[in-house]
């Protein structure tokens, strides 16, 4: 075998921020890449899929990067049960162009279909229906990765269970994940039946989704730059797949004719240059977009892609926020009156959130580093504004840490180390399980080494 080619490149999250000069190879095949980490020189090293984990998770600056794209291969599938096995490269747009026709879907959706299926394990990424269906690791049977001391490992729920709890939601700082074997779920056909609800204030959000218990799928997007009375006011979604018959339905929605309508006006890349974003420009997005659904229900029928990845329908949507990059705060926490606390600090700020998304998680909670739990997770997109901005997101942080909640690590630039300590008190169990696999400190990330989870120097 050739000796692994090496070469340094800017790399960065999907925020844009930080930017690091990384050193990466690109393996074709699993044992291309157990070759290329032979051949790390002693270096620490971690994987890196799509990168659209959107801070320094998967950022290494100190170190080897393996670019976990060509790992892309379906190895097999049942189609009785569903039951399929693949490399962590393929993306969960991949597995429903594949799988969908056949009738089977991925259990787990995050808001874009460009994630790798080993991106999805290492931040234990969550969907519209976590109260129904927990997390992507929920559905995952089995891992088979390489660790620190260059074996191949498989673990599951009954196969070294400790690893592979730690390794779900890991954040990739317990080994390469080369494979896994993931249960898919039947459905019926592409479409879904959804209704959106205007609703008035945050306390309308809670009344609709505690009614709305029997829909499989729940996500809102919420005003964040409106205070007073209409705090917290938004347009509610829920939906299930459709039946064969409701699917015969299928037409365009509002949902979709909005996306295709900005995805005209929208070319992420041409605004790259530009402050495009600021509290003016994003209060009248946030008045269209409001006042185009009309007061109470829409029912409709639409494709899974626009319900379920809408920004996807803009290409490189991440340069709207031009070179400064943006960062996103994802929250969740056990009290109510803390999401409203949060929204009066956004909105004295005078630092608007572009997009903003509210919803409510069941109580499956993995512990670790894993993020969602019981309680209200709202998600903010904020153009990098420097030092006021993440002055700001301390004052969050301490909302948050006194509500007894965290913030979601996969999103995550900027957080300190004492207040992730008290976000995820389980951090020490993680790091004994992490350390008991990795005693010589090989998978480091750049995450890790600004939370304490790894230590800096590899054998």
């Amino acid at each position: 075998m050739t000796t692994t080619s090496w070469a340094t490149k800017p790399l960065a999250g999907w925020g844009r921020y930080p930017v690091i000069d990384a050193t990466c190879a690109r393996p074709e095949s699993q044992p291309q890449t157990l070759h290329a980490f032979d051949e790390r020189h002693g270096d620490a090293v971690l994987a890196h899929g799509f990168g659209r984990s959107y801070g320094d998770a998967s950022l290494l600056s100190q170190g080897r990067i393996l670019l976990t794209t060509r790992l892309d291969k379906m190895l097999a599938f049942d189609e009785v049960t569903g039951l399929l096995r693949c490399e962590s490269g393929v993306t969960i747009g991949e597995l429903i162009d594949v799988f969908l026709p056949r009738g089977w879907f991925v259990p787990v959706v995050p808001g874009t279909q460009f994630v790798s299926v080993g991106g999805a394990i290492g931040c234990n990424i969550h969907g519209k229906n976590h109260g129904h269906a927990g997390c992507f690791g929920d559905h995952v049977r089995r891992i088979d990765m390489l660790t620190a001391s260059g074996e191949m490992v498989s673990c599951g729920p009954d196969e070294h269970p400790d690893l592979f709890w730690a390794t779900v939601g890991g954040m990739g700082l317990t080994g390469v994940i080369l494979s896994v074997e993931l249960q898919l779920y039947p459905v019926e056909s592409a479409a879904i039946e959804m209704e959106s609800i205007r609703f008035n204030n945050l306390d309308e959000f809670f009344a609709i989704s505690a009614e709305s218990s029997d829909y499989f799928h729940t996500v809102s997007w919420i005003d964040c730059v409106k205070g007073g009375e209409q705090m917290g006011r938004g347009i509610f979604m829920r939906g299930r797949h459709a039946s064969a018959d409701a699917a015969a339905e299928l037409r365009e929605g509002p949902l979709q004719a909005l996306l295709e309508r900005a995805q005209r006006l929208l070319d992420g890349r041409a605004f790259q240059s530009n402050q495009l974003l600021n509290r003016a420009t994003i209060r009248l997005f946030n008045e269209a977009y409001y006042h185009k659904h009309p007061a109470g229900e829409l029912h409709s029928v639409v494709g899974y892609q626009p319900f379920f990845f809408p920004l996807d329908a803009v290409e490189n949507w991440n340069y709207i926020y031009g070179e400064r990059g943006f960062l996103q705060y994802q929250m969740v926490v056990p009290e109510r009156e803390a999401v409203r606390e949060i929204l009066k600090v956004i909105s004295k700020s005078k630092m608007a959130s572009f997009l903003a998304v509210i919803k409510e998680f069941g109580d499956r909670d993995h512990g670790g580093l894993s993020f969602p739990c019981a309680g209200t997770t709202l998600a903010l997109d904020f153009p990098n504004f420097g030092a006021p901005l993440l002055a700001m997101m301390e004052r969050l942080d301490d909302i948050v840490v006194e509500a007894g909640g965290r913030i979601y690590l996969g999103k995550d630039a900027r957080l300190s180390r004492e207040m992730f300590r008290r976000m995820y008190p389980g951090w020490e169990e993680w790091k004994a399980v992490r350390d008991r696999w990795d005693p010589d400190r090989v998978f480091q990330s750049d995450l890790g080494l600004r939370l304490g989870l790894v230590d800096a120097t590899a054998a």
